[in-house]
C-alpha cells in the first residue's frame, strides 16, 4: 500500500538561505520548482536521493506571496501504489480526509489526512511524466 516517504515539506523563512544550507552545505540538488495558480514561485523541490525530496514553500522573507503557514515543518508526504485504495483504507479505519483524491499541479493524484496529533500528511500515488519521476 505505502512503498515509502516521497518527500518532507518545510515553510521556510528564506529561501536562498535555505538553498544554501540543503545544496550548498548539505550537497543535495535542486530538482525543480512549482509555481501557484498565479505564476509565482511556490515550492522548490530539492532532490535526496532517487525518488525522495525535500519541498521548500516560501514562507516569511523573500516570499512572492502571503503565506498563511508557520515557519518549520509542514507535512510528511508518503508516496502510494493506488490513491484511492489508500482513501479508501483510510475512511474504512475511521480516518477522515482533509482532500479527496484529486490530481495537483506536479500531475500527480494525492489525498490529505491528519495524524492523531493533527500532523498534515499527504498521499501521493506518481503518474508518468511527472516531474518527480523525470528529475
Amino acid at each position: 500500500m505505502i512503498k515509502r516517504i516521497g518527500h518532507l515539506a518545510l515553510t521556510v523563512k528564506d529561501m536562498e538561505q535555505s538553498l544554501h544550507f540543503y545544496c550548498n552545505v548539505l550537497g543535495f540538488a535542486k530538482a525543480f520548482e512549482l509555481h501557484d495558480a498565479a505564476d509565482k514561485p511556490w515550492i522548490v523541490y530539492l532532490k535526496v536521493c532517487e525518488g525522495q525530496f525535500i519541498e521548500l514553500f516560501y514562507g516569511g522573507l523573500n516570499k512572492p506571496a502571503p503565506v498563511d503557514k508557520p515557519i518549520g515543518f509542514n507535512h510528511l508526504c508518503l508516496e502510494v501504489e493506488d490513491i484511492h485504495a489508500v482513501a479508501e483504507h483510510l475512511k474504512k479505519n475511521g480516518i477522515a480526509l482533509d482532500v479527496e483524491p484529486k490530481m495537483g499541479k506536479d500531475t500527480n493524484y494525492q489525498c490529505w489526512a491528519k495524524d492523531p496529533d493533527g500532523n498534515r500528511i499527504e498521499f501521493m500515488q506518481l503518474m508518468p511524466g511527472s516531474p518527480q519521476l523525470n528529475s
